[in-house]
């Protein structure tokens, strides 16, 4: 019994630095955050208590389910984009096949550079005068499909999907890779032995055994989605008329650009329940295809 308790107080003194950390930059500040949800103040002046009218303003706003819509868009990229991208570019590598650390580490540049560059990447891609997009379709003689990639209320979210994924794919593709190397050696020669080969061994054996590791790259994909900001700021602000407004981007406007800071932490509450919500729902969905 002495033993027990001296076991469990050494796991205590170990973790009770991280649970501080985490307490400081993860649970107060969304206790703050609630709390200013339900003030009116502009950051200067006085606090005002208004109770739920910010969420009620919130909710009636066409802007914000507008923003709504847009991370959906941006989840839905990253579930049918960067996790089988990253999925496909994992089974060529894991073949071992010549230069592939080369395009390993080609595969994961985006993901170690800072978003801010990625946009700026992207931004001279799409930049209607001298990107490479417009000069490309020139080139080829398709003058007629150059479009204001940024601008256009048809292709600005199109084209901040596209970027988006090439930004997170190399992620995805590390993810799957190690999770590849990890399959015994043994099954696959099973699998040869029982005349599965090639593609068959792959989608009847090999992605079967990564359903775990998929599960985590969607969980991790979602919560993603809800937290993009800088792509977005950088490449298009937003616009054109709030066409490319994610969640985040509007909370930052609300509080920051527009000195609402009360009605700015109601959106960011809305924020985590929103992401709160759906990952809850998929993990559910995970552990009853499992059982």
């Amino acid at each position: 019994m002495h033993t027990l308790k001296q076991t469990k107080l050494a796991i205590f003194i170990g973790l009770f630095p991280a649970l501080v950390i985490y307490l400081g930059i993860a649970i107060i500040p969304i206790g703050i955050s609630l709390y200013y949800s339900v003030m009116d103040w502009n950051g200067i002046g006085k606090m005002t208590f208004i109770g739920l009218d910010n969420y009620s303003r919130i909710l009636t706003d066409d802007t914000f389910w507008l923003s709504v819509q847009n991370n959906v868009v941006i989840m839905l990229t990253g579930l049918v984009g960067q996790i089988p991208l990253g999925l496909i570019m994992a089974l060529l590598l894991n073949r071992g096949l010549k230069g592939s650390g080369f395009f390993r580490t080609v595969g994961f540049m985006p993901v170690v550079i800072s978003s801010v560059m990625v946009s700026l990447i992207w931004g001279m891609i799409y930049n209607t005068e001298y990107g490479m997009l417009n000069s490309m379709l020139a080139f080829f003689g398709l003058g007629s499909w150059q479009q204001n990639w940024l601008g256009d209320m048809k292709w600005s979210m199109l084209s901040i999907s596209v970027a988006y994924i090439w930004q997170n794919c190399g992620l995805y593709m590390v993810i799957f890779l190690a999770a590849l190397q990890n399959i015994p050696d043994e099954v696959n020669e099973a699998a040869e032995l029982d005349g599965a080969t090639g593609f068959r061994r792959t989608l009847h054996i090999t992605i079967p055994m990564l359903r775990s590791t998929i599960m985590v790259a969607v969980v991790y994909s979602i919560s993603n989605s809800f937290r993009v900001f800088d792509l977005i700021q950088v490449l298009t602000g937003g616009g054109p008329a709030h066409q490319t407004e994610v969640m985040t981007l509007y909370m930052y406007n609300s509080a920051f650009m527009n000195l609402r800071y009360g009605y700015g932490s109601a959106v960011s509450i809305l924020i985590l329940l929103f992401s709160l919500i759906v990952i809850s729902i998929v993990n559910r969905i995970g552990r009853e295809k499992d059982a």
